[in-house]
């Protein structure tokens, strides 16, 4: 034991080894077969240090999830400027999009969640439910957008499904269930200016000046 362990360093060390554990058993063996015992032997602690991290299997693959999105994205996420083009804007946030979508180890652990909600309908809507804690930046961003007039939308969370819609049908959906291979910079790029074209031809404010 290293002399210089605090209580503090010795629980964020286990509850980080809990993470990668799960990761690797998850990948390894799905949601269903893969057991709190299990990830415990993988990590190393007790079943008891697993469940003082984590009350349950639900909760812990949701954080992994989490900590995953969050990884992927490189500093803050752009916030809506009203005094810059909404294009720009938009292209920016849907390049950061795509980076996650297109991680392989995003992908892979997306495979497990959607397998896991096949089979339970409510295992489903709990782990949406926990991602679902902080809204998506893509969502802000609409909402911040149409409350400054520049969207022409009376349902900001309707237009931002779809401006989801338009990049996961060809960046998540091929990929996660016919095993499509990730899009490449130059593709993504293509689906980002495509997609932020589309979106704002039905949404933008022509007279809100700096629409695009």
């Amino acid at each position: 034991m290293d002399p210089n362990d605090t209580p503090q360093r010795l629980t964020d060390r286990k509850r980080l080894a809990i993470i990668r554990a799960a990761i690797e058993e998850f990948l390894a063996a799905g949601f269903d077969a893969t057991s709190m015992d299990r990830i415990a032997a993988s990590a190393n602690v007790s079943k008891r240090t697993v469940y003082n991290h984590f009350p349950s299997k639900e909760a812990l693959f949701a954080e992994i999830l989490r900590q995953l999105w969050e990884a992927s994205h490189e500093g803050e996420s752009p916030a809506y400027r009203g005094d810059r083009p909404l294009r720009a804007q938009l292209l920016a946030l849907l390049s950061r999009k795509l980076k996650l979508i297109n991680d392989d180890a995003f992908l892979s652990l997306a495979r497990v969640a959607i397998a896991a909600g096949i089979h339970s309908p409510e295992r489903a809507r709990e782990m949406v439910a926990r991602l679902g804690e902080r809204e998506e930046d893509l969502t802000v961003w609409v909402r911040a957008a149409a409350a400054d007039g520049r969207l022409d939308t009376t349902d900001p969370l309707f237009a931002a499904h779809q401006l989801q819609g338009l990049v996961k049908s060809f960046a998540f959906w091929p990929q996660v269930a016919m095993g499509q291979p990730p899009l490449g910079p130059d593709e993504q790029q293509r689906l980002a200016e495509s997609t932020a074209d589309m979106f704002l031809a039905r949404y933008a404010r022509p007279s809100a000046g700096l629409s695009r």
